[in-house]
């Protein structure tokens, strides 16, 4: 016999996992799906390398400068300071003068990288 607490714990997960499942099956399904009904025909012009309609001159895997990810890299950075600044900007009245203070440090710290990568060139395209 299954207990009591058991059946309330699974009944709590239920549709979590049916949730979980639907999307499992939805996800294989669709490749499934896609894979047995798609026109296998292979010619050497579908096999071949496409590249913006012309014909690849050179290999692509050419190196990228490494100013191009620390530019990146500082690019996301400073999204992800905008991303908390919205949720501080809805509950500012709420936290009051130190959520202010806080969210001033925040910034301050932000602005002292920025000055720093500025200085150091990271922001220079040359």
């Amino acid at each position: 016999m299954v207990e009591p607490d058991l059946v309330q714990y699974l009944t709590k997960f239920l549709p979590i996992l049916l949730f979980i499942f639907a999307a499992l099956t939805f996800g294989i399904g669709t490749l499934v799906v896609s894979y047995l009904v798609q026109p296998k025909y292979p010619e050497p012009e579908k096999l071949s390398v496409y590249e913006c309609g012309s014909e690849p001159f050179s290999d692509a895997r050419m190196p990228f400068p490494v100013r191009y990810y620390v530019f990146a890299v500082l690019f996301v950075i400073f999204d992800i300071e905008v991303i908390f600044l919205y949720p501080w900007a809805v509950v500012f009245r709420n936290i009051g003068i130190i959520g202010l203070i806080e969210m001033l440090i925040f910034i301050g710290l932000f602005v002292v990288a920025y000055v720093y990568a500025w200085r150091k060139g990271a922001l220079e395209w040359d």
